[in-house]
């Protein structure tokens, strides 16, 4: 069982940043991968970006390779992702998710997720 938090959504205007957090808690029992989804009004949940079980390896749908940064503290089960140059078409809810025992080929499906979080709130607007 895995609970997961995320945090750090916000306003922004266009050209700025927001950092999101998500914190995962709980007993897991193997590998996992932790990816980042949004989902904007009257559209399903797109992939954004993917970091394997150990940090070695990040994956990003093309809209926002380039800006965005995902990374992982291993210790401290954490995963962020930081978004650079945002564009009100990066408006959404961003949902933190994890994938147990996941691999290259169940990064980009949200329905290989096992656990997913509240999701937290990204507008960019002026």
């Amino acid at each position: 069982q895995v609970q997961l938090v995320e945090s750090g959504g916000g306003l922004v205007q266009p050209g700025g940043s927001l950092r999101l957090s998500c914190a995962a808690s709980g007993r897991t029992a193997g590998s996992y991968a932790m990816g980042w989804f949004h989902q904007a009004p009257g559209k399903e949940r797109e992939f954004v970006a993917a970091v394997s079980w150990n940090g070695g390896s990040t994956y990003y749908a093309d809209s926002v390779k380039g800006r965005f940064t995902i990374s992982r503290d291993v210790a401290k089960k954490t995963v962020y992702l930081q978004m650079n140059s945002l564009k009100p078409e990066d408006t959404a809810v961003y949902y933190c998710g994890a994938v147990l025992r996941g691999y290259s080929g169940t990064y980009y499906y949200s329905d290989k997720y096992d656990y997913w979080g509240q999701g937290t709130q990204v507008t960019v607007s002026s």
